[in-house]
């Protein structure tokens, strides 16, 4: 154990001071927090192999502790803050559309679909508006709404930190089925929310269950694993998928924190390939490759088909490189520190690097079109970057 990260042994400590149901927000926050817990590598120097430039910057209010997904719809981005602001732009110029105040503190990012937008509380509340940001209905859920709601087929799918995953009437915020899995007694406390992919929702879960369920009335279409629980304490048994699924085509991965990466075949659930793998962060998949960035911030590559490793960018050692976004001939993962880096999808060399305002990038970039992405950083900085 002595080998492992120091964000385990807070793991630890504050299992000791919890009861009952354990969940470990140190782990999470620590990792995707304004410092990390190891000493980060420093900047690597090496020669731009491509040009990155801000196309436009806005913001909102900061992030907290919490994790604060943006949300891309058609032509419009939209982020929001702790404190409850929510704000639109329009993705290619950065230009004002909608700024409104949920008026209560927000938990997880916003949501957007279906002609609406949601956000969530960590009251359990889930807030939904039109796009001009009127206030369209509110749901009170059992606990506290950690990640976007999603809305897609009117269903609006919530995920709460109790285990349970809801789907509300789009048009009503009306619950039409809810889904409910127990948590371990000692579970990390995660910002991911679930994938809603051709009918399915997807997501991960304690102990390194990925499950898919039926948009439309929330029957469970299978249930596969990612990873067991091995060790002999507590602490050591610790698998849980922290991140969101990804999906291309017929193919579904995930990956689990002290577990694997894994492919299934996304109708069926069987598995396709495994390999060992530990992941907070989370991953990303484009035509050939599966990509994930482990619990000490190396991002790797891997072959789309059977999993073989094809490279390891190490060089990003302790600075809490965010889940890799695939776009085209680059890989772009964010940091502690609000750098954004780009690597070759060839062999994960740095290709380019761009700083924002030096505050932490926690969740992935997000893709606008084939050229441009968007970061949303802890202070509530929302950048759109174009790579050439």
């Amino acid at each position: 154990m002595s080998g492992m990260p120091n964000r385990l042994f807070v793991l630890l400590a504050a299992a000791a001071l919890l009861s009952g149901c354990k969940t470990i927000s140190d782990t999470y926050d620590g990792w995707f927090g304004a410092a990390p817990r190891q000493k980060p590598a420093a900047l690597v120097p090496f020669t731009p192999q491509a040009t990155m430039r801000i196309v436009w910057q806005s913001g909102v209010g900061a992030a907290g502790r919490g994790a604060f997904y943006p949300a891309v719809n058609g032509n419009t981005v939209y982020a929001a803050g702790a404190s409850g602001q929510i704000a639109g732009f329009t993705a290619n110029t950065g230009a004002g559309q909608v700024r409104f105040e949920a008026g209560k503190p927000l938990s997880g990012g916003i949501g957007a679909g279906g002609g609406l937008l949601l956000a969530g509380t960590s009251g359990g509340e889930v807030l939904a508006y039109e796009a001009s940001g009127k206030a369209a209905w509110k749901t009170q859920l059992s606990g506290e709404v950690l990640s976007p709601p999603v809305a897609a087929d009117g269903v609006a799918v919530v995920r709460t930190g109790d285990g349970r995953v809801y789907g509300l009437n789009a048009a009503d915020g009306k619950q039409r089925w809810v889904y409910q899995r127990s948590l371990p007694s000692l579970a990390l406390r995660s910002y991911a929310g679930v994938l809603v992919y051709r009918g399915a929702v997807f997501a991960g879960f304690p102990g390194g269950r990925l499950v898919a369920i039926a948009l439309e009335n929330g029957n469970v279409g299978w249930e596969s694993v990612v990873a067991l629980p091995k060790g002999t304490t507590e602490l050591e048994r610790v698998t849980d998928i922290t991140s969101y699924p990804v999906a291309d085509g017929a193919q579904v991965c995930a990956v689990a924190f002290q577990g694997r990466v894994a492919c299934f075949d996304a109708l069926r659930g069987e598995t396709q390939w495994v390999r060992d793998a530990s992941s907070i962060a989370g991953m990303s998949l484009d035509a050939r490759n599966a990509y994930f960035t482990d619990e000490r911030s190396a991002v790797h590559a891997l072959d789309r088909s059977r999993g073989a490793s094809l490279w390891k960018q190490d060089k990003l050692q302790g600075r809490l490189a965010t889940a890799p976004l695939a776009m085209g001939r680059y890989v772009i993962v964010g940091d502690f520190e609000g750098y954004v880096h780009v690597l070759s999808r060839e062999d994960g060399a740095f290709v380019a690097r761009i700083a924002t305002d030096g505050s932490a990038i926690r969740v992935p970039p997000v893709a606008l079109d084939l050229s441009n992405f968007l970061v949303q950083t802890r202070n509530g900085g929302v950048f759109a970057i174009s790579i050439q």
